[in-house]
């Protein structure tokens, strides 16, 4: 009975250790970061059908674009979101518009009235809502340019606050309760953008 007894348990270690590790492999980074982009797969997002999403070299690139009337193509969260921090390595071009969208209420209609963004546009004609602005609800100044090298954006969103950090330093905080949940969407707007290891934690 002992031998069996120690039998069953080793199995039943084998079986737990297993499925850790299958769940560390589907999209958990450890620390409550969940991956929502590895450089592998599109499984978390979807596109809004103005442009073909490809993975090129580990990147996320936006090309193709299929409705000229588009200002801009969006790739969106199957899920929903409240409160989180959410940081994602980026690439753009010095020309380059961009931004992450959160909280969208309706993930079919994505602009600043029904989302906030965290904006990346260097060379934006009003610089104080350019680069690490929070749309319309902070400003920046001055503008930090990001354009010609990978950088990693942080945007938390907890009840009204919200903060935008750039390579660890916190640029921009806003107080605001308009929005309260939603999904998440990646702009490709303007030059080249390219977005890798998104990762996303609930608070």
């Amino acid at each position: 009975m002992t031998r069996w007894a120690t039998l069953a348990i080793a199995v039943l270690v084998s079986a737990i250790a297993a499925f850790q590790y299958t769940g560390s492999a589907s999209g958990q980074a450890g620390g409550g970061w969940t991956v929502l982009f590895d450089g592998k797969n599109l499984d978390h997002w979807v596109g809004d059908g103005t442009a073909t999403f490809k993975i090129e070299d580990g990147a996320l690139i936006a090309t193709d674009k299929k409705d000229p009337k588009a200002v801009a193509s969006y790739l969106v969260t199957k899920e929903s979101y409240k409160d989180f921090t959410i940081r994602a390595e980026f690439w753009v071009s010095d020309n380059a518009n961009s931004g992450i969208y959160f909280r969208c209420d309706d993930p079919k209609t994505i602009n600043t009235k029904n989302c906030y963004e965290a904006n990346i546009f260097d060379q934006r004609k009003d610089p104080t809502y350019g680069t690490g602005a929070l749309m319309y609800l902070a400003e920046v100044n001055p503008m930090p340019k990001v354009g010609g090298k990978w950088t990693t954006m942080e945007v938390t969103a907890k009840g009204r606050d919200l903060s935008l950090s750039l390579d660890g330093k916190k640029i921009t905080e806003a107080r605001n309760g308009m929005l309260e949940k939603g999904v998440i969407a990646l702009q490709f707007g303007a030059g080249t953008v390219k977005f890798r290891k998104i990762e996303i934690r609930p608070l």
